[in-house]
């Protein structure tokens, strides 16, 4: 990533321990600019959203904050007896981000931030928005999850095999100082038998702030119905389905998908 200062990490008090967060800001000399807040994938991290949230804010003309969640990145690797139960995304969003909100000093409440939501990501962002709809200004989810479909779990299982037994290990290892324990955490839940009730159907009522909704026709991790799904139960969703794009559209279609972020959070 480039155009932003270097990363950095932070302590994060988190369930009775201390945590250290990698976190990059992009643009921070633009203080008087809406903050966007980008939340990565099930394997993501810093590194591993590449230019993009720098070419976005480039495009908006705003600040932008990624951050790898504890287990990722060069934050604090997941412990090896450490298994992730289905609540994992909700722990996610409604203790560690306000923790790293306030360990930075980002005052959610006076100057609201927005929330750039990737897969597993875009799940986190929306539950945050349900849960403090007064502390986020809008969000912008692309391949979230609201509920488990054969086809992700098969996805998954799939990943977990080029895991063991391809190139996958060393892919991560390039972007995660653990990537056993970027992997094992996603991949051990999401897996789990437990996990095949998760959803979101309760938070997505709640949401109230402005929401794109972002999925790529040839997604191979979730159907359309998922962003259709938050659009039914919160009317003010706008959808974008984009064609010949992947689980990553920030990857697969990054114009098309600037310049409709450009077009929902400044109209006209």
């Amino acid at each position: 990533m480039s155009a932003g200062a270097a990363p950095h990490c932070c302590a994060v008090a988190w369930r009775e321990r201390t945590v250290q967060i990698e976190y990059q800001w992009i643009a921070p000399e633009r203080s008087g600019t809406p903050l966007m807040v980008f939340l990565h994938e099930g394997l993501g991290s810093v590194s591993m959203w590449r230019d993009f949230p720098t070419r976005l804010c480039e495009a908006l003309g705003w600040r932008g904050l990624v951050y790898s969640r504890p287990g990722y990145g060069r934050s604090t690797p997941r412990a090896t007896d450490e298994h992730w139960t289905p609540d994992f995304m909700h722990r996610q969003a409604l203790e560690v981000l306000p923790a790293l909100f306030d360990a930075l000093g980002i005052d959610c409440l006076r100057n609201p931030p927005w929330l750039f939501g990737h897969s597993d990501g875009g799940s986190i962002a929306l539950i945050h928005a349900a849960h403090f709809p007064d502390r986020v200004a809008g969000s912008i989810v692309v391949a979230p999850h609201i509920f488990v479909e054969d086809i992700s779990v098969r996805s998954i299982e799939a990943a977990r095999q080029a895991f063991e037994q391809g190139d996958l290990r060393a892919r991560l290892a390039r972007h995660h100082d653990d990537p056993d324990s970027a992997f094992g955490g996603w991949n051990g839940a999401w897996l789990s038998p437990e996990f095949r009730s998760w959803s979101l159907a309760a938070e997505l009522p709640r949401l109230n702030c402005p929401l794109l909704a972002v999925q790529g026709e040839d997604d191979e991790y979730g159907t359309l119905a998922q962003i259709h799904g938050i659009a039914e139960a919160a009317p003010q969703t706008r959808l974008l389905e984009l064609a010949h794009c992947g689980h990553s559209p920030h990857r697969d279609q990054p114009e098309a998908l600037i310049a409709a972020v450009q077009r929902f959070v400044q109209p006209g």
